[in-house]
């Protein structure tokens, strides 16, 4: 369980989400690390406090509060969690965009920085860049795998989430805990998780689902978290952090990612057995453990990055090139329904390939934005520090195809 922050007699910065979610617990520790005064809802919440605060998130979704930041497209959508609300009245979503606008925009002087290689290294800026979406991405899609198949014969996370509303719904978090469940199991598609058909877990009362016509994506995701894991192992074996004694935004991410499964039984086991000292690095930020974070030492340790670079290349980046050119052909043809609500209409399907296997999947705008922002960031670097990332990614051609609005 992650440390919930103390009370303070300071203004208080709210940060509406939960446990559950990776992106909460991913903001929750960067607020920590930047020692910004904050309560978390709904945990903290009492129950009037509670509903306050889950109206304005509605009256900020449905337009009636203005949002402070980051600009939304028409690719963009708002998730359920997490939100961040201001003692002046700044409405914020959007876990990486937060950060940016806390140390960019905020007015805050804040005596620690999130991104140590902006203005000093580019190569290494945009690697924390690359890394922290990646985690944010097919990140989710395993941690997410992995808590609704790999553990889904001892994960308690519905009965946790209504612990969470424990203020605001009283003593009816069974109900929570069998809707949640349920639904977050029938979802695994839609978040690339799919089973083979027929697939079955001798003794699981919710089985991880197959979808009609999309291949099977179990091996898919289990190998690239055991590659993930053997390539995190090698780091945090010889750093606190993974450029060396600075915590940056890939860290949050990464933590918000894999510590999503600390609670997961099965899942939690598998990292602490194959991978022991990432094990104890998640358990350091769940405890709000900064100790070994230098803030005057600079971002290292390009060439050890080499195969966690090269994971990516292998993975998210044909993911998000063949997400962005289906978005661009439904588009095209008139499409507007993209994401989740387009999935369960069987709307904007798309086929591709990643490391030679075959999926399907529904076209999500919003990853064609953080598409476009890696490649807008890759395309302003020096001919030389592309052509370094392209020694080590063979699939860096992709990083600079045209950026369509």
């Amino acid at each position: 369980m992650y440390k919930l922050p103390s009370k303070s007699s300071h203004k208080q910065w709210i940060i509406l989400g939960s446990e559950l979610s990776p992106f909460t617990l991913k903001v929750l520790n960067y607020f920590s690390f930047l020692e910004i005064p904050h309560q978390f809802y709904y945990s903290q919440g009492s129950f009037f406090e509670n509903i306050k605060i889950q109206i304005k998130k509605m009256a900020l979704v449905y337009g009636k509060v203005s949002l402070t930041w980051p600009k939304m497209g028409e690719k963009d959508e708002f998730p359920l969690v997490p939100f961040v609300f201001g003692p002046n009245g700044e409405a914020l979503y959007d876990s990486t965009a937060i950060a940016d606008w806390l140390e960019n925009f905020s007015g805050l002087f804040l005596s620690k920085t999130l991104f140590p290689a902006k203005g000093k290294n580019a190569k290494l800026d945009f690697i924390q860049h690359l890394i922290e979406e990646f985690f944010d991405d097919w990140g989710l899609y395993i941690v997410h795998h992995n808590r609704w198949k790999v553990a889904c014969l001892d994960n308690n996370a519905g009965e946790r989430l209504g612990r969470e509303l424990k203020s605001v719904i009283g003593p009816f978090g069974f109900v929570v805990d069998s809707y949640f469940s349920s639904r977050q199991t029938r979802r695994l598609p839609y978040l690339f998780s799919v089973a083979p058909e027929g697939f079955q877990i001798e003794g699981a009362k919710l089985q991880p689902p197959s979808h009609e016509d999309f291949p099977p994506t179990h091996e898919l995701l289990e190998k690239s978290f055991g590659r993930i894991l053997k390539i995190l192992e090698k780091i945090f074996t010889s750093r606190p952090f993974l450029f060396g004694e600075c915590y940056t935004l890939a860290d949050s991410s990464i933590y918000g990612q894999l510590g999503m499964n600390l609670s997961d039984v099965s899942a939690a086991n598998w990292i602490a057995k194959d991978a022991p000292h990432t094990y104890e690095w998640l358990q350091h930020l769940a405890n709000l453990d900064f100790t070994y974070h230098q803030e005057s030492v600079e971002p290292q340790y390009f060439n050890d990055l080499a195969p966690l670079l090269e994971e990516i290349s292998r993975v998210y980046l044909p993911l998000m090139d063949q997400n962005e050119k289906a978005y661009s052909k439904f588009y095209e043809s008139g499409q507007r329904l993209f994401n989740e609500k387009a999935f369960w209409k069987n709307e904007a399907i798309y086929e591709g390939s990643i490391d030679g296997i075959p999926f399907k999947s529904v076209t999500k705008s919003f990853q064609v934005t953080t598409w476009q922002v890696i490649k807008e960031k890759y395309q302003a670097l020096s001919a030389e520090d592309r052509d370094a990332l392209a020694a080590v990614m063979l699939n860096a051609k992709l990083l600079m195809s045209p950026i369509v609005s």
